[in-house]
Order: structure tokens, then sequence, then C-alpha cells
């Protein structure tokens, strides 16, 4: 198995592990439930509006009510008392006090509200938990027994907030005010699997219908007839209240309608708000936590599939409808279904799982780049070398058979010329430097790779590692630059070597065109990327036969064949020495 690959499949799932752990550690913490909290509250806001009419009417102890009885809070309970007789006249199916009756005020007025309490009448209870030096205590404040004698039924009324504020959570104690209510109204039966879990709003406050108490006081002049009929009526404060920080809100809450509104929806229309969820089935289940487990799971699979694409803009694009598509898929299932499940950890998921991947992948491009360059540097010019690094895919250096071209030169008299400056071995390395440095620059220029150097020869290929579909008449167009180089490399090699007398170089060049073995060959230790091949050697021997036949260069008959545009001059049919097959050569007509 590949080394690199392995790694990969194995360094990947280690690190998407690590983030789907990191992320559900976060989960734990409440800045992260606070986060998820919002995103229901801004995805829970976009639902349809109340089907029908929820047979719910609030009463509201507000400012016109306050002015129009002409008292400051608390009111006489002769007032309330009469409350009754007019809801129960106007033929109210119960009424629900979110008002706490706890202790007794004046005889009388105690005496007129227990004269009306029954079965239809639901007062408000409170339990809140007290610091004491010895720790907390659950302190329960109920109504006056006296009312829990006459008939009335009692709930506990205290609502509960998430860490930021806002009220979002069915309260799950099944003696609570609402689920009270819901008893008395036969519906006891829905309560079981409602215990905490998330609210429906249908608005903020004014959601439901809702009249002033001094309104409900003399229903026959400020209402419509039969207004209160079969209606479950609620009684309770709705004064004015916005989320302003600093401002006193009594009995007023945040809800998920708050981001929209600013403002607060009294506690009153809450407990309508649970009622409603409690009786209708509308309430909506929170995910579990071993689906959100699964959805890293989802995320993690995302963010593979968003790393399969080369282009950057791509992943980007792919990314950012995922994690679209993760906000639109949690708001339909909250729409559709009634269930919970918020996309803020598939949505890190992906998007942590896709970065990290980018930036391991990234690093493994560079590194990889780097290999590419110190391994093909010394073969292929800057621009193939850039061309490989950036797609790397481009190569095959696991050995592949494939036509290309290969050149051989070498440089005539040499040895005579190596032997009579034996003594000056800085100044040969100078001249062979001088003479190679040009040759090789035109190579690369050309598309060739530079297999190597033997001494003053030099031995290159075409068509490898890149595809190079004319690789036979570039090869020969090299030749004949390298051929109209002598020129200046001589002069260059007379002004470096003023001293001594050097005849002038001349150049042989061999050309073969034929099927090789082309990869990275050597040891476990070392290896270069070479070519191997019946016409590597056919293209060394040409090269050695330029000096028989007095030419420059030498082209076999695949290579003349290849090239089109030029023209070439049949020069004999050689036997080349290893070879059966007698070979026909050319070389390149003058123009």
């Amino acid at each position: 198995m590949d080394k690199q690959f392995f790694n990969r499949s194995l360094s990947i799932p280690l690190v998407l592990a690590a983030i789907a752990l990191f992320i559900a550690g976060l989960g734990t913490t409440s800045w992260w439930r606070d986060l998820e909290g919002r995103a229901f509250d801004i995805l829970s806001v976009y639902q349809p509006e109340r089907p029908e009419t929820p047979g719910i009417i609030i009463v509201a102890i507000d400012e016109p009510s306050m002015t129009a009885v002409g008292q400051q809070w608390p009111w006489p309970r002769s007032k309330h008392a009469e409350l009754i007789t007019q809801l129960r006249k106007a033929g109210a199916a119960a009424i629900a006090f979110d008002v706490i009756f706890a202790e007794p005020t004046v005889a009388d007025e105690d005496q007129s509200l227990i004269n009306e309490m029954g079965p239809d009448i639901i007062l408000a209870a409170d339990e809140s938990l007290v610091e004491r030096p010895y720790g907390s205590t659950l302190i329960r404040t109920e109504p006056m027994l006296d009312l829990l004698d006459a008939g009335a039924k009692t709930g506990i009324a205290s609502l509960s907030m998430d860490g930021d504020g806002v009220l979002r959570t069915i309260p799950r104690y099944e003696d609570g005010f609402m689920a009270m209510l819901l008893k008395e109204t036969g519906g006891g039966a829905k309560l079981a699997n409602n215990g905490g879990k998330l609210l429906q709003y249908f608005g903020g406050a004014g959601s439901y219908p809702t009249v002033s108490y001094y309104q409900a006081l003399d229903p026959d002049n400020f209402l419509p007839p039969d207004y209160f009929k079969g209606q479950i009526v609620m009684v309770g404060f709705a004064l004015q209240a916005t989320a302003d920080v600093g401002v006193a809100t009594p009995d007023a809450f945040e809800t998920p309608f708050t981001l929209q509104t600013k403002q607060l929806t009294p506690g009153v229309e809450v407990q309508a708000t649970i009622f409603d969820n409690l009786r209708n089935n509308l309430s909506i289940t929170p995910a579990p936590a071993w689906l959100k487990w699964v959805m890293l799971l989802v995320g993690a699979v995302v963010a593979l599939s968003i790393s399969r694409p080369k282009a950057p803009w791509k992943k980007i694009v792919i990314l950012m409808g995922a994690v679209a598509g993760s906000v639109i898929g949690s708001w339909l299932v909250l729409r559709f279904g009634r269930f919970w499940i918020a996309p803020n950890g598939l949505a890190l998921m992906m998007i942590c799982g896709a970065i990290s991947i980018a930036v391991r992948d990234f690093a493994a491009e560079q590194r990889q780049r780097r290999q590419v360059q110190m391994a093909f540097g010394q073969y292929l010019s800057p621009e193939m070398v850039e061309k490989i690094a950036a797609d790397p895919s481009l190569l095959n250096l696991g050995g592949e058979r494939r036509e290309l071209t290969i050149l051989f030169s070498d440089i005539r008299g040499f040895t005579s010329i190596s032997e009579a400056m034996k003594d000056d071995p800085i100044g040969l390395t100078r001249m062979i430097n001088t003479i190679l440095t040009p040759l090789s620059d035109i190579i690369m220029e050309h598309g060739g790779t530079i297999d190597k150097y033997m001494g003053d020869c030099i031995m290159a290929f075409w068509n490898a590692p890149l595809d190079d579909p004319d690789h036979a008449l570039h090869a020969i167009q090299a030749a004949q630059k390298m051929l109209a180089a002598m020129d200046k490399i001589n002069r260059d090699i007379q002004e470096l070597h003023s001293d001594i007398q050097i005849p002038p170089i001349k150049m042989g060049i061999g050309i073969n065109t034929g099927s090789c073995v082309v990869g990275n060959m050597g040891s476990d230790r070392r290896f270069d990327y070479s070519v191997l091949g019946d016409a590597v050697n056919l293209a060394s021997r040409l090269e050695g036969k330029c000096k028989d036949y007095d030419v420059d260069i030498l082209v076999g008959e695949h290579t003349a064949g290849a090239v089109k545009s030029l023209s070439f001059q049949k020069v004999d049919r050689i036997q080349v020495k290893g070879r059966l097959a007698e070979e026909q050569v050319y070389t390149i007509k003058q123009q």
C-alpha cells in the first residue's frame, strides 16, 4: 500500500474524530448551549401562523385598567370576584389567575373572592430557591388555604429560563399551573410526554386574543356578544416591557421573538402558550444526544467530500452550500416535524473538518512540491518543474513504458583537451561547465529531461515525465540550437583560457525515437529518474557514428518519420553493434 495514501487515510479520520470530540465537549458548555438556543430563536420564528382560534383569551392587568379601576395594585379582591362573576355569566369554560393570592387582606374582600371559588378556577402558586447559609432551600408560595378549601385548584406558575435568559422550555412538573388547567379541562393524558420539550411560540406579545381587565368587567359595553363563551380565560399582568438592559420587567420574559421584536412577552401570555402547546400537541421535541453524534458523523463525511475537488473555489462553494443546507434542513425538520436538531454542531464540524483537511492537504502538497523540485530541479527547466509541482498527478514515477525521443551529445576532441589540462583540474572543470551549462539550458528550454552527464557527454530525453506529443521535433530543434550555440561557447572558452591555445571544439549528436521504460531507477537509498531500452542504445550508437560520416547530427528512422516539418537526407543503412537488423539513418538537410 502507498505509504502516503496510508498516512492520509489514517490521519484524516483521526483529525475528524478529534474535531468531533472537541465539538461534543463544546456542547457541555453554557455559551455553546446559548448559541444553539439562539439558532432555535432565529429559525423558530419562521413558522406558520396559528392555524385556528386557540380558544384562549387573556384578560390583561394593564395600564389602561389601572387607570379605569382608579387604584394601584393590589386591587380589592372584590374586583376579582366581580370579574369571575362576569366571566361565568359570559360562558367562560375555565378561569386561570396568574396572580398569587397568598396573604389575607380585608376580611370582607377576601370572603367575596372565596365565595366565587370553584373547580373552574385555577390559582397560581410559586416556587423559588432561596439561598441560606447552609445551602439552598426551595420555598413554595401557595394561595390562601380558604380559597383552595372553597374548591379552587392551584398549580406552580414559576417559569425557568435558559442560561441566556430566554424562556424556551415547557416546565417539567406535572403540578404546573397550565398542567393543572389542562387536567381540569380534560387534557391530563397529554401531560406525560411534554415536560422538557421546547415551546412553539406563534409571535411576540399580543399573539393571543387579549382584552383589558376593565373591559372584561363590563363585557356588554366593550366586547362582542358571546366573546368569552366556551373560552379558557387567563388573567395576569401585561404591562409594557422592553428588553432594554437595566429596565425593570415585572412578570415579562424574553422569548425567541424578542430577538425580532425587542419586546418582552407577559408571563400570562407565556402561560397561554404553554397551555396551547400542551392541549394541541404543538411542542417541539429536542434531539437526543445520540443523534447529535450522528450529525457529527454526517459532518465528517461532508467534510471529506468537500476535500475532493481540486479548485479552492469549488471547495468554498460546496462548503457554503453544505452549511446553508444544514440550516435549511434544521428549519424544515422544525417546521414540518416539530423536531429540533441544532445546525451549529453539524455546521462547525463541516467547517472545521474541511479547513483541517484543506490545511493538511496544503501542507502535503507543499511537501510534495518541494520533493518534486528537489527530484527534478536537475533534470527539467524551472517552468516544467513548476508545472509538475502544481499538479503532481501528471507524474508516473513508478516506471512505465512509453515512446520517447532520446538525445546523446558528445564534444569531439575533448579527450586531448583534458589531457592537456590534466595539471589544472579547476580550469578543466570550469571549461566543462562552460560547455554543458548553455547546452543543458537549451535542452530544458525545449522541454527535454536531462538524464545524466557522462564527462563531456549529455544524455537527455523527451515525452517524460510530462507528455509531449511533438517530442521528436522538440529534440531535433534542441539539437539544432545546441549546434548553433557552439560558436559562442568556443568564444567563451577562449576568453576563459586565453593563456593556453585551445582548438575550436565540435559536437556530435545522435537522436532516436522508440519505446522505452522510464521511471525512478537505482537503490533504496539513491535513485535517478532515468530511461532504459533498445532505443536508448541506438541513440548512443548514432552519436558515436557522427564522426564516421562527418555530420553533426544523426537521426534514427523513427525520429525522421515522426517529424514532417523538416527535410532529412539519407546517410546510410548501418548495422549497429548489438542489433541484427540494419537501421536507416538520416541527417538534417541544410536549408
